[in-house]
């Protein structure tokens, strides 16, 4: 079975290390003090935004170097996994976007204190409107743990693959 290039393992891999820093960081917001927010946003929203670009340079990688199949996948597998992988796709560049028009929403363009990487002012698209911020946080909030459930059935499918049909799918990755 052919594995994946090492630019689509390096790809992988730094998505994983980000949405470990996202995910946290963005459901624990809400508990903090306000004294202690700031760092938290930042964290979150440079993760985010990195994601962000990660994902797309990652999409643009994968369209010009398909993956490796696997003949021995039985179609139902094969089917489910391109699901999962490509919700997991849609799911990693909206949810940057909605995160960033959020902010905006609630009147906090990133920029200033929280620009990105400390460095990279980013321009303010709306007004303050917090109806719309409220929307936009329930979006963004619930397609948050729609990652965590697509994560789920990934971690699940690698698992799976390793100790059920020890099939090498996760040395493909690693």
């Amino acid at each position: 079975m052919e594995g994946y290039s090492s630019t689509a393992k390096w790809f992988h891999w730094i998505t994983a290390g980000l949405l470990f820093v996202a995910l946290p960081t963005g459901f624990v917001i809400q508990h903090l003090t306000d004294e202690s927010k700031g760092a938290f946003y930042a964290i979150h929203q440079n993760a985010g935004f990195t994601i962000l670009i990660v994902a797309a340079l990652r999409l643009f990688w994968r369209v010009r170097n398909p993956v490796p199949l696997d003949p021995a996948l039985p179609a139902p597998l094969r089917i489910a996994a391109t699901a999962v992988h490509h919700l997991l796709y849609v799911a990693l560049i909206l949810q940057p976007v909605l995160g960033f028009f959020t902010t905006n929403a609630y009147g906090f363009p990133q920029a200033g204190d929280t620009a990105y990487l400390g460095l990279i002012d980013f321009p303010k698209f709306m007004e303050a409107n917090e109806g719309v911020g409220n929307t936009l946080l329930m979006l963004h909030t619930w397609l948050g743990w729609t990652i965590v459930a697509l994560l789920c059935l990934h971690v699940a499918a690698v698992i799976f693959h390793q100790a059920i049909r020890k099939d090498g799918t996760l040395l493909r990755m690693i």
